[in-house]
């Protein structure tokens, strides 16, 4: 008996499948349908940075006021916007966070990345420089890279935005977490048309000494947290080497806007060659 009914539900399945298969057959008359293959996948690479398109001149373009030979400062621009279409320099400012590759022969494999903080931009012209600033193994380690040097390979822009001060020098004196950079940190995305992120916060200063008396009037920084440090005969005390007369000095101010718009017209020129 179980013999039967096993043969019966081999020969149903075998029935059913000669059904299926000849229902799939197609008649000699007809053709198969044409294979039209599936659409290729988009692949977007999220970590490469996109090419700002805001209205930015790079600070040492613009030459120093006492400038006595024009002609020396056209011909620097020359080799800098040479520089400039093998490098690709990004717009930053300080306190944005970057990474720099750069050729070092005493490292392995010939090539060293540094990440951190920028905490200042100086120079003129090639002599052009940036600090950067981060905490390794409980250390404050700072590198002062010359923007246009030869051993510089790549200038990457973790993280794009600007501080309440031109300078943070006063980092230094500050609690190490303001300045600690994660070494794998990946890069923010940034909007290349969009203004740059500001960031207003103020630090807290480890207790004095400092190594400059940063609460007089002459530093005007705005990103220290003072009411946490100094009491306030010291703040009242530090305003006696205010200079208020300074503010309605004319001399002092330097009106470089007609010659950025033609730095930054010959710039363009010559790096869309």
């Amino acid at each position: 008996m179980m013999f039967s009914l096993s043969l019966l539900r081999n020969l149903r399945l075998r029935n059913e499948r000669f059904i299926s298969t000849c229902l799939c057959r197609l008649s000699p008359d007809e053709e198969p349908p044409k294979f039209t293959p599936p659409s290729k996948p988009v692949i977007v690479d999220k970590t490469q940075t996109v090419a700002s398109l805001r209205k930015f001149l790079s600070p040492e373009f613009i030459p120093p006021r006492q400038r006595t030979d024009p002609i020396k400062f056209a011909m620097e621009r020359k080799d800098m916007i040479r520089r400039r279409q093998v490098l690709n320099i990004p717009e930053f400012y300080p306190g944005s966070i970057l990474a720099v590759t750069m050729a070092d022969t005493n490292a392995a494999g010939k090539v060293s990345r540094f990440v951190g903080i920028c905490i200042q931009r100086g120079g003129t012209g090639l002599g052009a420089t940036f600090i950067l600033r981060n905490i390794i193994d409980n250390q404050g380690v700072e590198i002062c890279f010359d923007l246009y040097s030869p051993r510089i390979q790549k200038v990457e822009v973790l993280k794009l935005e600007k501080r309440l001060d031109d300078s943070l020098l006063y980092l230094r004196d500050a609690m190490p977490d303001y300045s600690t950079v994660n070494p794998d940190m990946k890069p923010v995305p940034i909007s290349p048309t969009g203004e740059v992120p500001f960031n207003n916060i103020k630090v807290r200063m480890r207790p004095k000494p400092w190594s400059k008396r940063w609460e007089r009037p002459k530093f005007d920084i705005k990103g220290i947290r003072f009411d946490l440090s100094l009491t306030t005969e010291q703040m009242e005390h530090a305003q006696k080497w205010a200079q208020p007369w300074r503010e309605y000095d004319m001399l002092k101010e330097y009106d470089t806007s007609e010659l950025e718009e033609k730095i930054f017209s010959e710039v363009q020129q010559n790096t869309s060659k």
